[in-house]
């Protein structure tokens, strides 16, 4: 996912304030910001439409029913990792897939039912992939912050 080049201070702004309240309304927004609310309208979807900009209702996957979160680092043969986070990031059971430099190529955050669950993804999903030299797998025992609102360079907290 490329960042994109072409937003302003006004869509800083909004990526900002859907941070701390992603239930805003355009309309209050537009009221904050001076602008017209089908302003905001369009800005958001531009910001969501490209990949900036994901407004989501986050829960702790631990307390609504999956019994199995973890972290999982993932080997690949050299040169493949694009092509294994592309197929990872195709997968219904991840959440988080990023390239990494270090001892993983690839990092993977899976959510699954149950221990038979995780086996099948880990051995089928993710060690079914031909790039994939070897996996670690790091369970989640709980979980003591989800958050995504780390704030938006260029824009004035105070």
């Amino acid at each position: 996912m490329e960042p994109t080049s072409d937003f302003d201070d006004v869509d800083r702004r909004i990526i900002a304030a859907l941070q701390v309240d992603g239930r805003r309304t355009f309309s209050s927004l537009a009221d904050e910001l001076g602008i017209p609310a089908s302003s905001v309208r369009y800005r958001t979807k531009r910001l969501e439409d490209s990949g900036t900009l994901q407004v989501v209702g986050i829960a702790n996957p631990l307390s609504i029913g999956f019994d199995r979160l973890a972290m999982i680092g993932v080997s690949v043969r050299p040169g493949r990792a694009r092509e294994v986070c592309k197929a990872l990031a195709a997968m219904p059971e991840t959440s988080y897939v990023v390239m990494t430099s270090g001892r993983f190529d690839v990092m993977v955050e899976v959510i699954c039912r149950d221990i038979p669950h995780f086996v099948e993804v880990v051995e089928h999903g993710i060690g079914g992939l031909d790039d994939v030299v070897s996996t670690e797998s790091l369970f989640v025992l709980e979980v003591h912050k989800l958050a995504y609102g780390w704030g938006v360079p260029g824009v004035d907290d105070d």
